[in-house]
């Protein structure tokens, strides 16, 4: 056990982490240059096309030094904010972790919000200065930000290049004599932690665990607590490139149980495993529960397809813990899912995933968050979607989830910067500068202002160069409206939003705007409203389609012609009432594009 340790690489996006573990694998000869590749442990198609990780990956490596041989398990994780849940059980899975930060970007938000982590978990951090080869690099500078911010001395920081393998030796030695070996009693019960888990269409459920105490060998009759359920491990191993089994995987190793469970529901990520004999005491504390931010609907384009659908979900929640769904109807699109999601970048990925990985197509409805009313009979209700918003006059007041959002940019950009989060109606807090020309700006704004577009706003107005990261702070009251927009007199739930009041106006005229330029023209008039309760605040007109009925009228009475338009307004306004208007699926993407 004394040889083992547990490792993860943290950063912030695209500072070179599986660039640097690719390099790890190859010195360790892990992976033979036959089956090298860029990013080789980044297996999903989305992950490669994209150049980001989604998902955790456990690797294990073995490496000499000296006369003595060590197992390294690495954990390579993602960077982008809506993938924080994936950083925070793979930090409770390890010892130590390699902090990288790009020598030329410097530091960035999530670089901060993911060493605060680290440290919360107690894990001995290993500062990376990575990408030092770019002509553009900045080492010297950027080792003042990494003392600022860790608190270690100069020359703890390593030196390194993921792309040229330089300073690799110098992180494996570091890995070695800085992060301490697993503590574990070899000797108790089972105690092991699962961390992950995917669904093999042959094996059943395969789930990832990191033994905490004890031992589990292949065969025991295992029990996961959480859920209470007992099976047989038919098959236990390690995690290389592909999966080897083993006959025991003892203290402090990471490895992969395999035991015909077939349900999804079964596994929980963060459960304990023990054995049915010897259990062991409590269960692995200090792993949180998700908490998702952003809500939206996920419905079949054909409403046959919805168990289908289901099962595709359940599958994909073993892969990605953090997406939460429950049942949910509408009457514009039949039955589909309520689904709660980490933020927009997540919910592009599921949908994308349910498309590439299980063959459904989808429709997703407006994103919103979730808010908190107050009723006048005192009792309190959570709202996920505009349509169970209580009328105005049982509702006392109405709170929504605020968040404290940090920004770091270059002091040029500051200008711009603050305009747009105090339109978004946030609240300066303060502004550090870093270093002369490098500030963190902190904000507290609305959830729901930052849900749509304010992530590509801030990159277009910083040329790239601001980096964003956000954590809730709790409720607070905000003067809200329910907004719904009407075809026909006929309000579409899936189009309605909760919006901040002076926003409102603004909102529903847009809305009209592009719905109209969506919806084909019928052979009857669509007339499309925006409403806040029964006041109409905006409105636009789709104009019929209409034929000429008096273009065989020579000359003649003007009262034939009027015979014959009378009648065709007669057909249109009961076409009118016995047709329907089909919303095309660009609609509901739409709204999210409204600048």
């Amino acid at each position: 056990m004394k040889n083992i340790r547990n490792f993860c690489i943290i950063a912030h996006i695209d500072h070179g982490k599986s660039t640097l573990a690719d390099r790890l694998l190859e010195f360790t000869k892990t992976i033979s240059s036959r089956d090298l590749q860029a990013q080789v442990l980044d297996d999903m198609d989305l992950e490669r096309e994209r150049g980001i990780t989604i998902k955790s990956h456990a690797i294990q490596m073995e490496y000499q030094s000296g006369a003595e041989k060590y197992i390294l398990n690495l954990i390579d994780t993602p960077g982008h904010v809506d993938f924080s849940y994936e950083v925070s059980r793979s930090i409770a899975a390890c010892e130590g972790a390699l902090l990288v930060v790009d020598a030329a970007q410097g530091i960035q938000a999530q670089t901060i919000s993911n060493l605060y982590l680290a440290l919360e978990h107690e894990l001995e951090i290993i500062p990376v200065l990575n990408k030092i080869d770019l002509p553009s690099a900045e080492p010297e500078t950027v080792k003042d930000q990494i003392v600022d911010l860790v608190g270690c001395r100069r020359e703890d920081i390593i030196s390194a290049s993921g792309k040229t393998g330089l300073g690799i030796e110098e992180i494996l030695s570091a890995i070695i004599s800085r992060i301490p070996a697993p503590k574990g009693n070899p000797d108790a019960p089972l105690k092991a932690l699962i961390f992950d888990s995917v669904f093999n269409s042959f094996r059943g459920i395969i789930a990832y665990f990191r033994v905490i105490d004890g031992e589990i060998r292949k065969n025991d009759h295992v029990k996961f607590v959480a859920t209470g359920k007992d099976y047989i491990a038919d098959e236990i191993g390690i995690l290389k490139l592909d999966k080897l089994p083993r006959e025991i995987i003892r203290t402090g190793d990471v490895g992969y149980i395999i035991s015909g469970i077939k349900e999804a529901r079964e596994v929980k990520v963060g459960d304990t495993i023990t054995t049915v004999d010897k259990p062991c005491r409590e269960a692995v504390k200090g792993f949180e529960d998700v908490k998702p931010m952003v809500f939206a609907g996920i419905y079949p384009v054909d409403t046959d397809e919805y168990e289908e659908l289901r099962n595709s979900m359940e599958k994909l929640q073993l892969n990605d813990a953090s997406l939460v769904f429950q049942p949910e109807s509408s009457a514009a699109l039949g039955f589909g899912f309520r689904c709660g999601f980490l933020g927009m970048l997540h919910m592009e990925i599921i949908q994308e995933r349910l498309e590439r990985e299980f063959d459904m197509t989808v429709i997703t409805t407006v994103p919103n968050v979730s808010y908190t009313a107050y009723l006048t009979d005192g009792s309190v209700m959570d709202i996920h979607n505009p349509s169970e918003m209580p009328e105005p006059n049982f509702l006392q007041r109405i709170e929504e989830p605020y968040i404290k959002a940090q920004i770091i940019t270059k002091s040029e950009f500051i200008g711009p910067i603050m305009t747009l989060c105090i339109g978004k109606r946030g609240t300066i807090m303060g502004q550090h500068y870093l270093t002369t020309d490098r500030v963190e700006l902190t904000f507290h704004m609305p959830l729901a202002e930052i849900v749509f577009d304010f992530y590509d706003k801030l990159k277009s107005i910083s040329k790239g160069y601001a980096s964003f990261d956000y954590h809730p702070i709790g409720y607070q009251e905000s003067d809200l409206v329910k907004l719904d927009i009407r075809l026909n007199s006929e309000p579409v739930d899936a189009l309605s939003a909760l919006v901040h009041r002076s926003h409102s106006y603004d909102f529903g005229r847009k809305m009209c705007e592009k719905l109209k330029e969506l919806i084909t023209r019928q052979q009857f008039e669509i007339i499309i409203q925006a409403s806040i309760g029964s006041k109409i605040i905006a409105r636009e007109t789709v104009k019929a389609l209409r034929k000429d009925v008096t273009a065989k009228c020579y000359g003649g009475d003007i009262s034939r012609k009027r015979k014959l338009l009378e009648k065709q307004k007669e057909g249109k306004k009961r076409m009118r009432q016995v047709g329907n208007v089909e919303i095309p699926q660009q609609a509901f993407l739409a709204v999210l594009k409204l600048n």
